[in-house]
Order: structure tokens, then sequence, then C-alpha cells
């Protein structure tokens, strides 16, 4: 098993999400959004078209099988459209994996979980919009944003890039917070509920408090108080193996509903700052409105490689990439 910060380093150097060097710029992959692998909601990026050979179709005999589902053996790369990959069922190299047919294993990647369906939005505190809180001069969401669609407030699923949906920003305590979104993204969304993304400068003061602390509760790191520590990497333990072909897969739905992965906004009690901000540190990173790209308070795997807490800043990706670990609250006037 890859420990987390192994795990971390070799993701950054492979350009994947931005956990290590800072310095650097990402370099393809599922990270910038560019690996084809779209919305199932939106219809955008991925193909759709059936793979001969999986599940024993197209003539292939079926060489595999994930809880009695038959598949074949194949490259992950290989492995699109109505197919999912599963780990640790065929010989061979780790990217070699069980391709079966989606909907047929626990967590399927194309599939769309809605788990934020009839949660609402609470109203703002303090003369705030909703879901807001006051902190000095200005609003903040009290919790990481999650996405609805603008027509009818439905919720959208939090495991997928939004595409060309149109969505906005809600934040709402007890749902899962949206993932998979780039900067660009976010901006939107935030803007479309009648806010925007906060600035560096008003993220700080609402992390840190008015005692400019390091971390939201304190000046003392105390693990495990926010959700800042996942021992293995995600990529690792869905794919099983550290080879760095994974890295080119972080747009996968699964890797944030695994275990001990994503948390639903709100639920580390003492995660919170003196004003009442949830999750500032850990659990997703969060954009700011920085053009040239910039997230803050890292994420469930690292909460120290770019800085402790509070002061944890990432700026080695534009903000058009995205990928599992990328997330985004809201401010206001």
């Amino acid at each position: 098993m890859l420990g987390l910060e192994a795990a971390s380093l070799v993701a950054c150097s492979n350009g994947a999400e931005d956990v290590g060097a800072n310095t650097t710029s990402s370099a393809g992959g599922a990270a910038d959004g560019g690996s084809g692998g779209g919305s199932p909601q939106t219809g955008q990026g991925g193909s759709t078209t059936s793979m001969g050979g999986a599940g024993g179709s197209g003539g292939m005999a079926s060489d595999c099988n994930v809880d009695g589902v038959p598949g074949s053996c194949l490259d992950v790369a290989d492995c699109i459209g109505d197919f999912v990959p599963v780990p640790n069922h065929c010989p061979g190299a780790a990217n070699i994996q069980c391709c079966v047919p989606s909907g047929t294993v626990a967590c399927d990647p194309n599939a769309s979980p809605l788990p934020n369906g009839g949660l609402v939005e609470a109203p703002g505190e303090g003369g705030c919009p909703s879901g807001m809180i006051p902190v000095d001069t200005f609003c903040i969401d009290r919790f990481e944003a999650s996405l609805v669609y603008v027509a009818d407030d439905s919720s959208f699923s939090p495991f997928h890039n939004p595409g060309l949906s149109v969505v906005r920003a809600v934040a709402i305590e007890g749902a899962v917070p949206q993932g998979y979104i780039d900067g660009i993204q976010a901006s939107a969304a935030c803007e479309a509920s009648q806010k925007r993304l906060c600035t560096d400068s008003e993220w700080l003061r609402a992390c840190q408090g008015p005692s400019d602390y390091v971390y939201p509760y304190g000046n003392t790191d105390m693990l495990g108080v926010c959700n800042d520590h996942r021992a293995v990497h995600p990529a690792v333990e869905l794919f099983g193996t550290t080879d760095s072909w994974i890295y080119s897969h972080l747009d996968n739905a699964c890797l944030n509903q695994l275990p001990m992965s994503l948390d639903k906004a709100g639920a580390n009690p003492g995660c919170v700052t003196s004003e009442g901000a949830f999750d500032m540190m850990g659990n997703l990173h969060e954009w700011t409105a920085d053009p040239a790209g910039t997230f803050r308070g890292g994420y469930y795997v690292d909460t120290k490689l770019n800085g402790p807490g509070c002061l944890y800043v990432t700026t080695a990706h534009d903000t058009s990439h995205w990928d599992y670990s990328t997330g985004f609250r809201c401010c206001a006037d």
C-alpha cells in the first residue's frame, strides 16, 4: 500500500492532482479534464459505443468474472463506453483488468448517483444569502458547495464534472460536496446563485478567523479533526496498483465514493472556523477567484505538502484543471 506522502508525490510527478510540487503545471491526463471521461449526465466526453469482447461479447470468450458477471481481461484504456474495468481479477500487469458491463459492479463510474436529492439550502445568517454566514465585511458559504440544475433545482451528481450543464451552487449541510469541477465552472456556478468565488484574502480570512489561526480550529494541528489524512491514495485503492497509469484516471467517479474518502458537508464537527464555516481544511481543495488558478485548504489525502491547514495553497494548475479532489465554496458582498 502506498503511504500518504509517497502517494501524493507520485501523483504530482505524473501531472495529476497537485498535492506536491507547487511550481509545476499539469501535464495532461484526467487531472486537466482532457481524458474524455466527461459526464454521463451531459453527454460530454467519452464514447458510448459498445466494445466487442467485453463481457464475452463480440465473439471473444469470457476469461474473467466479477461476482459472477462475466468479462474480458483487457487493458484499462480499451475498456470504454458501456463497460468498466475491475482490478484484481486478471493475471498479468496491473493495467490488465476484468472489463464488465456498466451497472454490474458495486461502483459504476458511468452511473450518476444523486446522494443530495431532497436536501435544501438553509436560509443565510446575518443578512447573507442562503447557505451563507457573515465574516468580516463579506459572506461565505458555511459548507463546501454542491450543485443543482438551474431549471428545477434538482440535484446534480457530485461525482461528475458538470460539463455544459446549467447548474448553480448551493451550500447544504449533509450534502456530498461537488468534486470534479474546474475553476471556470465553479465561478459560473457561484454567479448563477448571485454569489461569486472568494478572493484569496477573503478565503484566508474566513479560514483563519479573527485570530489569524493556522488551522480553522486554532494554531495546533489536531490530526483527524478535519478530513485530512487518508493513508492510502484513493487511485491506488481503486485500481489496485501504484503504477503511474492510474494518475491518468483521476476523473473516475468511484474515487470519491470509496469508504473513508470524501465526507459529507459538516460531517466533521470540530473542523469549523471561529465564525462557523466547515471543512475549510481538507475534504476538497477549494477554488478561489485568482484568474491564474489557485485552490486552497488541501483535501482528504493531504493538508501539509503545500502548507499547513489554512495556509495550504496550490498554484500549479490553471482554471481549466479538474479532478476528483477539486471543489469550491462561494462568497458574496
